[in-house]
């Protein structure tokens, strides 16, 4: 009996040692957690969805004093069908978007009434012109009044796409306009009851399915000030990140997403349209064409701006770097330079489209980083117009923009 003490204190002092390690491994694991870059803040900044109110007032101040590119960019946009104030909304309660909008029940509709209502919040703001204000609020109104759900197979990119583009909108008109929105609270709830739960959860579909999604979930959060729903679409969204661009520190392999259990270098070769040799900047959809990896690449710059916005600065991180390197690797190919054997068979696809501004002007104006390629690409394509579906006029509210 004598020595029975010393083994309970033996098993004490073992199980006090047990017990403190994994505090401090869970501390250490929980340590990045709560300093991550991806939390929502404290308290939201508005308008904060892509395009602040600095960056606003540069560029309004910059089409009045009629300097360029802005008043270019100001004049284009206006001459714009998306600005006709004779426009008339098209709403429907059930949007259904088959595989490459086939069949396609509103969804061309949705997406160009949503890129209106941003185009005419934008168009308020810098003129100040009330018709502007009231054809977005119209266009708002339209939609909130009698949507109720998207169907069919791309029902989670087009609520994406035309997810987008509401939130933009509805930030400029709601903390801008001196006028009255009598319905922003039924807005609100459609954002939040039809949009939000399509988007959230993600895709695992091409790459910019869910980046588009988490684009449309990020915008959608902070105009309902959802600091759950932010932060879960943030995670979700540094997690695609990764898995979308390629970066020679990732290793032999891209990085994958967990739940589409890319587990075999067949798997994941199969998965970047069958791409074997992995270089600094190419992305999953790279060899699919550079009209839908331009799709992913917008997604990813307006997601860290609107994260700058909200405080927390995402381009320092990976996502930065990422973005970097995807802009400039499709740049040098949509600019000309000779595709080589070993990339895509040696053919590409291109077509970026309109979407290096935000990401150019974070990274090379702000930062300070010499981006050559998507300079050259960026200044060529100015103004940059719309993609029609989620992508406007970011040479006006982002070229050469400091704020």
């Amino acid at each position: 009996m004598a020595a029975a003490p010393p083994r309970h204190r033996r098993r004490s002092r073992a199980l006090l040692f047990v017990t403190l390690v994994a505090a401090l491994v869970t501390g250490l694991l929980l340590q990045p957690q709560a300093h991550r870059a991806e939390a929502a803040p404290t308290t939201f900044a508005h308008p904060g969805v892509t395009v602040s109110r600095a960056q606003l007032d540069f560029a309004r101040s910059k089409v009045d004093a009629g300097a360029q590119p802005w008043k270019g960019a100001f004049d284009q946009m206006t001459a714009s069908k998306y600005a006709d104030l004779n426009r008339t909304p098209k709403p429907r309660a059930t949007v259904e978007c088959g595989s490459y909008s086939n069949p396609n029940y509103g969804c061309t509709d949705e997406r160009e009434d949503a890129i209106a209502a941003y185009t005419d919040a934008l168009a308020w703001y810098i003129t100040r012109d009330d018709r502007y204000a009231k054809k977005s609020i119209q266009l708002m109104d339209a939609w909130s009044a009698v949507i109720k759900e998207h169907t069919n197979s791309n029902a989670p990119l087009q609520t994406g796409w035309a997810g987008s583009s509401w939130p933009k909108a509805a930030e400029i008109i709601k903390y801008t306009y001196t006028g009255t929105w009598a319905n922003s609270g039924r807005f609100a709830t459609m954002l939040r009851d039809v949009y939000l739960p399509k988007v959230i959860g993600g895709s695992n579909s091409n790459g910019n399915w869910e980046l588009s999604m988490m684009e449309a979930a990020v915008g959608i959060s902070v105009f309902l000030e959802d600091r759950t729903s932010y932060d879960k679409a943030m995670a979700r969204f540094r997690t695609r990140t990764a898995a979308y661009v390629y970066l020679a520190s990732d290793g032999d392999l891209p990085k994958t997403v967990p739940s589409q259990n890319l587990d075999t270098t067949d798997k994941i070769v199969n998965y970047w349209q069958g791409q074997s040799t992995f270089v600094t900047g190419l992305t999953q959809e790279t060899c699919r064409d550079l009209t839908h990896t331009g799709y992913g690449i917008s997604a990813i710059s307006h997601v860290a701006e609107t994260s700058r916005i909200q405080g927390q600065d995402l381009y320092g991180t990976d996502v930065g770097e990422r973005l970097r390197q995807a802009l400039g690797f499709q740049s040098k190919y949509q600019l000309g330079a000779a595709v080589p054997d070993w990339l895509c068979g040696g053919s590409l696809t291109l077509g970026l489209g309109p979407v290096t501004e935000v990401g150019y002007n974070a990274l090379h104006n702000r930062l300070g980083i010499a981006m050559t390629n998507t300079q050259a690409l960026t200044e060529r394509n100015r103004p940059a117009g719309s993609n029609n579906l989620f992508v406007a006029w970011e040479t006006l509210t982002h070229g050469d923009n400091p704020s």
